[in-house]
């Protein structure tokens, strides 16, 4: 569900997972990662586009997203996210990688990463543990979402 409580206004299919699509006519609020189930048709011009665009992505790991976000979290939550956003798509990063350039520490910006409102687009799922391991993916160790992650990585070729 959005936060505001509301339905999602589109639901796309996935490998093995859905999309959910949280937005307004103007901007793009939050991507869920939702259990395999129905897809919900788009409610609004902007779902349609970012449900197109997603779309895209999944047939194609190197799509170029270009969508109207709207800015969410704390200025530390949104520089981690800006350098996340700034991993290449067959790329990975490690937690300390990136706390090393904002001089901070791995387990904040793993936090930061389990806040992303709009995974996939900010792709967390890039960020990986100290020697290559997964970490955990939206503040899970385990079961779909790191099945997911796993799914992401090995459709970008990671």
């Amino acid at each position: 569900m959005c936060p505001s409580g509301d339905a999602w206004q589109a639901v796309i299919g996935a490998p093995g997972f859905r999309l959910g699509v949280c937005c307004d006519e103007a901007e793009i609020w939050r991507i869920a990662f939702l259990p395999p189930g129905p897809e919900v048709a788009p409610s609004n011009a902007l779902a349609a586009t970012a449900a197109r665009q997603l779309g895209a992505y999944l047939a194609d790991a190197e799509y170029a997203f270009a969508l109207p976000l709207r800015p969410a979290g704390t200025p530390f939550q949104r520089r981690v996210w800006q350098q996340i956003a700034a991993i290449p798509a067959h790329q990975t990063r490690t937690y300390g990688d990136i706390a090393r350039s904002l001089h901070s520490a791995p387990r904040a910006v793993g936090q930061a990463c389990g806040s992303n409102p709009l995974p996939v687009i900010v792709p967390c799922h890039r960020v990986l543990a100290a020697g290559g391991g997964l970490g955990g993916f939206a503040r899970q160790t385990d079961g779909l979402l790191l099945e997911i992650k796993r799914w992401l990585l090995a459709h970008e070729g990671c």
